[in-house]
């Protein structure tokens, strides 16, 4: 558990100091003590679920990536991907509730299958498909 504690600290270390934050500037944007941030950058204490969720935001990246084996290179919080996680991060519960539904709705396929459905649809303008076409094709099948 400390080499969790310490990596953890670390990583939180690596990324308050590319934002160019000081102890003082995270702990205040976090809502913890100057003291506790130096605790838990050096190991010697943990962070609860919340002061985690805090503390990324703050050095603006994914929870996760203050939990990764490697440094970090905010390979998370690139492109599209960090600019989504960006916009989610500030929502309540319920608007996170109902984004997961549509999400479900919208990707019920797989991952793969949308892959390939964009890649044939690259280079070309896709309209969406009126509600007489999709009843049209519907009593086709």
């Amino acid at each position: 558990m400390a080499d969790l504690r310490k990596r953890f600290g670390e990583l939180l270390a690596v990324h308050r100091r590319r934002r160019g934050l000081t102890q003082e500037d995270l702990a205040e944007a976090a809502g913890l003590s100057v003291d506790m941030i130096s605790k838990i950058e050096v190991g010697a204490t943990g962070a609860r679920f919340p002061s985690i969720e805090r503390l990324a935001q703050a050095v603006q990246v994914d929870p996760a990536e203050l939990f990764t084996s490697e440094l970090p290179n905010g390979s998370m919080n690139r492109g599209a991907f960090g600019e989504i996680s960006a916009k989610l991060s500030s929502l309540p519960e319920s608007d996170l509730v109902w984004i997961s539904a549509l999400l479900d709705v919208a990707l019920p396929r797989g991952h793969d299958q949308s892959i390939a459905r964009s890649k044939r649809q690259a280079g070309r303008v896709v309209a969406k498909p009126t509600k007489s076409a999709v009843t049209a094709k519907k009593k086709n099948r």
